[in-house]
């Protein structure tokens, strides 16, 4: 990629783009036809299985008011009490503050290339997959990685956030 082809993308997935270049990730984000604000509608614009989508959650810490990003399958639904005993209370992120922690809008939130860094955590589940995707930048926006790929582009602890599946 040598960069003018970025700027057909929005902004968002721009900023997405430089930062896996940077990064030297092999893949580039990919723009679907249809939107990709859920979990679901990712997975099937993709043609994958639910829990290959990295869903980016956005929390806020009642402490301090830093962004919490937690990246877990798209099957598993995050434990907020495993998140707040992790890295202290936490409280659900409304779309503002999401949006001015991130630069990303609520349904595009990539896990990375954040305006602002937020204290981050991926879910051990994404271990299941040797392939998942993650959104980049913008509702119809997706990039492809492995989950040691996400762990090196985060620097962020591999942990368990998710709730068990029978409280799913």
């Amino acid at each position: 990629m040598c960069g003018a082809e970025l700027h057909a993308l929005p902004e968002g997935v721009q900023r997405v783009a430089r930062a896996l270049q940077a990064a030297h990730h092999p893949h580039t984000p990919l723009m679907l036809d249809g939107a990709a604000r859920t979990a679901q509608e990712a997975a099937d614009g993709l043609g994958v299985q639910l829990g290959q989508i990295a869903k980016s959650v956005i929390f806020k810490r009642k402490d301090d008011g830093v962004a919490v990003l937690v990246v877990t399958s798209g099957d598993r639904r995050v434990d907020e009490k495993k998140v707040s005993a992790l890295v202290g209370k936490v409280g659900r992120a409304d779309a503002d503050f999401v949006k001015a922690q991130t630069g990303f809008a609520i349904g595009g939130v990539s896990p990375v290339a954040h305006l602002n860094p937020p204290v981050t955590l991926l879910d051990q589940d994404l271990w299941r997959f040797e392939v998942v995707w993650a959104a980049a930048g913008h509702p119809h926006g997706v990039f492809q990685l492995q989950p040691e790929d996400l762990k090196r582009l985060t620097g962020a602890p591999v942990v368990d956030v998710a709730q068990a599946m029978s409280e799913a």
